[in-house]
């Protein structure tokens, strides 16, 4: 009796001694992160021993999986939240508005519309031009390097999401040692590591988890590539530029680097990196290649209105901002020598897409494809296909579709598949620069002037004149007309008319009304340039002239014409458009609806995130049910371990005093 009863005693105490080790380690570790509560229990007593106990993680791993998920949705806006509110306020900045500055630029211009004459209104007009210039290299510049932080941000998350991943296949291989053997009960606090690890990784990016032989976690992206696999074996990420090396693409290295790298699709990707990418290319992106498209836009069309004018010292007017020309970035497979450099085409501005462009040589001989890509890198709309024969690619080479407003220029030879990205919207934001910087530059005066005859006895004007062209051989160097004054009079048959200048004298009839007058004279006239409108009814014999605008300082035409381009609609809005669509937008418009979008992006990120924070905090709050530390549960299983320990004790010591009285009692 008493020796079963010693049994009893000593099983009891052993199984009460590792409850208390239990619970004093719930306890010791209830401030330590990824600790995972554990519980000892015993089989029913066997032989008057309580049976073998088993301690094992109090663990739910759809708790665990879900919190993951949420954990990696709640790290992505939050990542993505941080980043856009920063460039949010800096647009939102008054010194910033892009707005103030146009505004500003065209109401000098319409000062110096009241004093063409005066140079200080002229001044006025160039140090707006320069300023509004600043204001967009600023804006630009920030751009760039909120870019050059999230490349930073992009580094190191890789590098730890590499050393995670490492971490998670050593764990792997160090619980499939010891998994089915008597030391595998010791090795929860590898297993909690794992976990760690696990979650970790999760905030970086998403995973999801299956389990593998052996006790292992096999983990995959949320997109499906595996990152930690069977038996060790695990694969990086890798931040690569191809072709622009300032701009990082994610990337999965396969085989230790041995084979092709995988694409990740980084639409789907979760995590902080996730949030930093989306960032990138939701914001950044589109807010840097919107400033380019603006400043390009401006400076191509006040250059082209300016050089139809003539400037303060009698000469016809030229550029006032210098549009840059940037270099097209090669991509790594290119086989070829082919290079090239892309601008504006002159009088293009208005064509140019918010978009970044791929080049690609077709296989035909001298023929390329020029396809618009989004901020992604996903094709827009149709390729148009242009002929390089010339080694240029502009509006008059395209052979299918449009140039949208390039302007190319190649050099070398490429061969089938080669392809080049050019960026011309972003890469020229913070490069344009004032062409001049003399008051006198500005070209508010026309460089024709029309009049009607004092001896005309008819109703009949004639208009202003419009300028056109100043290339097409209406005017010479010096500058004049090339030929001459024109005059033109009405003959006595209906609508017709006699045309003279230095070309020589023609009779014409005209379609009415009697607008395009130069158009409808035919050869050489409709190649000046330039052109009028009569209205009204003439009377026979009435004459009406068109001159060289000599010495007309004071005349605005033009000006008039440089001032209504702030409300010219010269800003492209889609690459993909229909006849009757409303594609394109003036400068204000443009930015308003640029800051608009980071707003609204902003806005709408605040509030998913807000969700799935309230989400992460509900699976946090599941998980921690049933894994987490209770200091007050743990205090009441300690107090009754404790008792249930000093009543087997007690027990042991009556076996005892038992066993004692038996021996006394055989002597």
């Amino acid at each position: 009796m008493s020796f079963n009863l010693l049994n009893i005693a000593s099983s009891g105490v052993r199984a009460s001694s590792e409850l208390l080790q239990t619970t004093s380690k719930n306890i010791a570790n209830v401030n330590t992160e990824g600790y995972v509560r554990e519980r000892t229990e015993f089989t029913t007593m066997v032989d008057n021993q309580v049976g073998r106990g088993e301690t094992y993680r109090l663990l739910n791993e759809f708790a665990q999986s879900q919190l993951n998920r949420d954990t990696s949705n709640k790290s992505f806006f939050d990542q993505f939240i941080t980043e856009a509110n920063r460039v949010d306020t800096i647009f939102s900045e008054e010194s910033n508005n892009l707005s103030t500055g146009i505004n500003s630029l065209f109401n000098n211009v319409q000062e110096a519309l009241n004093q063409p004459s005066s140079t200080v209104a002229r001044s006025l007009v160039m140090t707006d031009a320069q300023s509004l210039i600043d204001q967009m290299d600023r804006l630009s510049g920030i751009v760039l390097d909120q870019k050059s932080i999230v490349n930073e941000q992009l580094e190191i998350f890789s590098d730890e999401a590499n050393s995670l991943i490492q971490s998670i296949s050593t764990l792997n291989q160090n619980i499939a040692a010891v998994n089915g053997t008597n030391n595998a009960a010791d090795a929860s606090s590898t297993y909690n590591e794992r976990d760690k690890a696990i979650r970790d990784l999760s905030e970086l990016i998403d995973i999801e988890t299956l389990d593998g032989p052996n006790g292992e976690k096999l983990v995959f992206m949320g997109t499906g590539e595996a990152v930690v696999m069977q038996n060790g074996a695990f694969n990086l990420f890798s931040m690569t530029g191809d072709p622009d090396p300032n701009f990082k693409e994610f990337t999965l290295d396969v085989n230790g680097g041995k084979a092709v790298p995988l694409e990740v699709d980084v639409s789907k990707l979760k995590g902080k990196i996730g949030g930093l990418l989306a960032f990138r290319d939701d914001i950044l992106v589109p807010a840097q290649n919107q400033i380019g498209q603006m400043g390009l836009a401006i400076a191509d069309a006040f250059n082209e209105q300016n050089k139809l004018g003539m400037d303060a010292t009698g000469q016809l007017g030229g550029n006032i901002f210098n549009i840059p020309t940037v270099g097209a970035y090669a991509y790594q497979t290119n086989t070829g020598t082919a290079g090239m450099t892309a601008t504006v085409e002159p009088g293009k501005g208005s064509e140019l897409p918010a978009s970044d462009f791929i080049i690609t040589y077709t296989g035909n001989a001298n023929e390329v494809s020029i396809q618009p890509i989004d901020n992604k890198g996903d094709p827009l709309g149709q390729p148009s296909l242009a002929d390089i024969s010339t080694g240029v690619i502009d509006s008059s080479t395209i052979t299918s579709g449009e140039s949208f407003g390039l302007q190319v220029n190649v050099s070398g030879a490429g061969v089938e598949g080669d392809q080049f990205q050019i960026k011309l919207n972003s890469d020229a934001a913070s490069s344009i620069t004032l062409a001049t910087g003399r008051a006198e530059d500005l070209a508010l005066a026309s460089p024709i002037r029309t009049a009607n005859d004092l001896n005309n006895i008819g109703t009949a004007t004639i208009s202003a004149g419009e300028v056109t062209s100043v290339t097409s051989g209406g005017f010479t160097s010096t500058p004049s007309l090339t030929n001459g004054e024109i005059t033109l009079v009405k003959t006595g048959n209906a609508n017709e008319y006699q045309i003279t200048d230095n070309s020589g004298t023609n009779t014409f009839t005209i379609t009415p009304p009697a607008k395009g007058m130069l158009s409808q004279a035919g050869a050489p006239f409709d190649t000046y340039g330039y052109d009028f409108d009569i209205e009204g009814t003439p009377a026979t014999g009435d004459t009406f002239t068109l001159e060289f605008n000599e010495g007309g300082f004071d005349d605005n035409r033009n000006g008039l014409k440089l001032a209504d381009l702030q409300n010219g609609e010269l800003v492209r809005l889609n690459v993909e458009t229909t006849a009757t669509a409303d594609n394109h937008k003036t400068f204000n418009q443009a930015y308003s609806g640029l800051v608009s979008d980071i707003g609204v992006i902003t806005g709408q990120a605040i509030t998913s995130g807000a969700a799935f924070d309230a989400l992460a905090q509900q699976s946090e709050a599941w998980y921690e049910s049933l894994s987490g530390v209770n200091l007050d549960e743990e205090a009441a299983n300690l107090l009754r371990f404790q008792q249930s320990y000093s009543a087997s004790a007690q027990v042991l010591a009556a076996a005892q005093e038992i066993f004692d009285t038996l021996l006394n009692a055989a002597r």
